[in-house]
């Protein structure tokens, strides 16, 4: 099977329509990360037929649940929920935030080559960029457990917005340590195309 037939079967069963045009884009990251991975290490997937699952599809499955019209993703490394959730909602206004240069490198190109014109690319570690404003939502996928996320970013967060983590199986001891002042708003076990893992998307906001 292609990747474009793979990722279309998953968007399918994610119950997501996306346009081909949008596919297209979706798969010219793909190759653009590739293509970078050689020399750069992005990420450990190497092949494309299972980056469409490991990356394009778990990251996309969290789409219905992100509701926010501005969006920082924490720890972006290689763009990754934040240049599939950009594509998928082009409307919505998406940070990559992230400290490494040549990852940040490699975020900026895409942004170029993918026209990208809803994302914006940040150079900086979190726990001292100063923005100048808030997200509705801020989330990361393997950036660090919930407290520390919560101690990092949480300043990030505009008023009656929430804090997005993608985990694999549910974080049981992580929400046991929460800091004051924060609580679960809730939490979705995640069936992702292609992949036999545990995932789940956890959202925590200000009491």
């Amino acid at each position: 099977m292609s990747e474009g037939a793979r990722l279309a079967e998953g968007l399918a069963q994610l119950g997501l329509p996306l346009p081909s045009s949008t596919q297209a884009r979706l798969l010219e990251y793909l190759t653009l990360l590739q293509k970078w991975n050689r020399t750069y290490n992005l990420t450990a997937v190497r092949e494309k037929s299972r980056m469409v699952s490991h990356h394009l599809l778990d990251c996309l499955a969290v789409t219905p649940h992100v509701r926010a019209d501005t969006l920082l993703d924490v720890g972006s490394g290689a763009g990754l929920p934040g240049i599939p959730l950009a594509l998928a909602r082009p409307k919505m206004q998406v940070n990559l935030l992230e400290a490494n240069h040549k990852k940040a490198a490699f975020l900026q190109q895409a942004k170029s080559e993918l026209k990208l014109d809803n994302i914006a690319v940040v150079c900086e570690r979190v726990e001292t960029w100063q923005p100048g404003s808030h997200f509705e939502m801020v989330i990361s996928r393997a950036f660090s457990d919930l407290p520390e996320f919560i101690a990092l970013a949480g300043r990030h967060v505009a008023p009656g917005g929430s804090l997005a983590a993608m985990k694999g199986v549910y974080p049981h001891e992580e929400l046991e340590r929460l800091p004051a002042g924060w609580r679960l708003r809730q939490a979705r076990a995640l069936s992702i195309p292609g992949l036999s893992a545990q995932r789940h998307l956890v959202l925590v906001e200000v009491e």
